[in-house]
């Protein structure tokens, strides 16, 4: 199974809470980057959060339900 395979699995619920979770820090941490009154440490900060918001939505993304998949499977083969 490819990545673009992989984005187009179904991906289990936790893993969809997490997704927005990572997206929700991704865009709080953008908002923040583009004030200009963000302090040095503060903006250190929001620079790692950005990224992990980052890796967790691409984790997410990725992850496969297999179960799911196997019913989808087997429902596309006329099962």
């Amino acid at each position: 199974m490819n990545v673009f395979q992989r984005a187009a699995a179904p991906t289990p619920s936790f893993f969809k809470k997490l997704r927005l979770i990572g997206l929700i820090l991704t865009t709080a941490s953008g908002v923040l980057i583009g004030g200009d009154m963000t302090a040095g440490v503060v903006l250190e900060i929001v620079k790692h959060v950005a990224s992990a918001g980052a890796v967790l939505m691409a984790v997410s993304l990725v992850t496969v339900d297999e179960e799911a998949l196997g019913l989808k499977l087997h429902k596309k083969s006329g099962g």
